[in-house]
């Protein structure tokens, strides 16, 4: 198995890999670790897939906890009530310290990385795939995954179109030092962001500030900004450009939106960037991926070790575009209420008096943190296809059970047994399990296949989602 990229996606993907005994390689471009510091933010549902890996203790002394609040198009509202997590919050992290923690969460499980290698050419057969690399050296692999960015090598090798719109705004950021008193930067803020919404100089202590400021003149550059590209646009947008100096990291993006239109071509799939693009409003990004990755893991690997049904892996495209897709939609609706034109200002303040109702907040902040998704899996209960929260259990926390990336059953009845699927299906009986169904079935990320109380349902369903039972 290979996969291209070992950024987050990559490396979350590597590791569910690993987890069902894949052999896998990566390959990733870069022969350093990113050197600057960017914050992101895990979400709700990360931070979720982070403790159902056991990855979260690891993380969170590295982060800064933070409301679950205010992330739809920068409208400030209180803290949803009634969130169905035990991980309401939001986690402020460097990506270099996701990037690496992951990185080393694969290679503890015995996946290689493989740095300064980078995909060339494809070949796909019945049997496999080959992949060239620049120097001709060749690799076979059963499966390739283009974890490779938004300029995916990969997907332009699969010649896999990525319709959608391109970039109409740039914008810088980045963490520099500021020279100029705060109270003279709080006050050009103000001024400047009556024409422009995106504009922000943002404390963090000691005189270091997040800076945000638009491009005046959008360009087609990829390579990142320099300390005068920001001296430069902040001249131009505030007629200051506050002293900044001793950057941390600088970093530019644009708001171009595009979806691959296909994330699978035969042995060769598509996760991430290298599928989606979309602006960071919101900060859905690396969350997006990571959670692209937590689906196809366990998916690739039933595939890889043979006992995986028929359609199991299509199921990773049909679950997740239609959820990127709605990144999209949410993505482009905030951003069209960042602009000062008169129309989206007026929407804009429509819905900001809309989000004082406690349900337009909360479903706002759900379909953000993506707590809100439901897979497709039949009909039935509304917490069918859903993810389950982590539940305080008889034998301790629920997602404390699934750090191996098998699938569970949590039996209420105590008269269900998982049976000849014991190989890739654990079972747990608690009849005090906090639930108001008798039984559930539980994929490897934690969604719900099944809710019942019978035996021959339950068989029916296991053979469904993990294949024929062992002989």
């Amino acid at each position: 198995m290979i996969i291209a990229g070992c950024g987050p996606t990559g490396a979350m993907l590597a590791a569910e890999l690993r987890l069902h005994d894949v052999r896998v390689l990566v390959l990733e471009k870069d022969t350093e670790p990113v050197s600057f510091v960017r914050i992101v933010g895990l979400h709700i549902r990360s931070l979720e897939v982070m403790a159902m890996r056991g990855l979260l203790e690891r993380l969170l002394p590295h982060g800064r906890r933070r409301p679950a609040a205010g992330f739809f198009a920068a409208i400030s509202k209180p803290v949803p009530e009634g969130l169905d997590s035990a991980h309401a919050y939001l986690l402020g992290i460097p990506q270099p310290v996701v990037v690496r923690l992951l990185e080393e969460h694969a290679i503890d499980l015995s996946a290689e990385v493989r740095r300064g290698g980078t995909v060339a050419g494809i070949a796909q057969d019945d049997d496999g795939v080959t992949v060239g690399l620049p120097d001709g050296e060749r690799l076979r692999a059963r499966y390739l995954v283009g974890c490779d960015g938004s300029r995916s090598t990969v997907r332009k090798l699969l010649g896999v179109g990525f319709p959608g719109e391109p970039s109409r705004t740039e914008t810088l950021m980045g963490e520099l030092e500021v020279a100029a008193p705060q109270e003279e930067i709080a006050a050009k803020v103000t001024e400047v962001q009556q024409t422009s919404k995106s504009f922000s100089l943002t404390p963090f202590g000691q005189g270091l500030y997040r800076v945000v400021v638009p491009v005046v003149d959008v360009s087609e550059r990829a390579e990142a900004p320099t300390l005068e590209d920001f001296r430069h646009q902040l001249r131009a947008l505030a007629g200051t450009d506050f002293g900044v100096h001793s950057p941390r990291w600088l970093s530019r993006f644009g708001d171009a939106t595009r979806l691959a239109e296909r994330y699978r071509v035969g042995r060769v799939l598509l996760a991430g960037d290298a599928a989606h693009i979309h602006p960071p409003t919101g900060g859905q990004g690396l969350n997006l991926g990571i959670q692209d990755a937590f689906n196809l893991g366990w998916k690739l690997a039933a595939q890889i070790r043979g006992w995986a049904p028929e359609t199991l892996l299509d199921t990773y495209e049909a679950e997740r575009r239609p959820v990127a897709a709605d990144v999209l939609d949410n993505t482009r609706a905030q951003l069209e209420l960042s602009s000062t034109e008169p129309g989206p200002q007026a929407v804009r303040r429509l819905l900001t008096e809309l989000m004082d109702l406690k349900e337009v907040n909360r479903h706002l902040i759900e379909k953000i943190t993506a707590i809100d998704l439901r897979y497709d899996v039949g009909e039935g209960p509304d917490l069918l296809g859903r993810r389950l929260r982590d539940l305080d259990l008889r034998q301790g926390r629920l997602y404390d059970q699934l750090h191996r990336g098998r699938g569970l059953l949590l039996d209420r009845t105590e008269r269900l047994t998982v049976g000849a699927w014991s190989d890739r299906v654990d079972h747990l009986a608690d009849p005090t399990a906090p639930l108001d169904v008798p039984c559930v079935l539980l994929r490897p990320d934690g969604h719900v296949a099944w809710i019942g109380d019978k035996q021959q349902d339950l068989d029916a369903q296991l053979n469904r989602w993990f294949g024929q039972p062992v002989a």
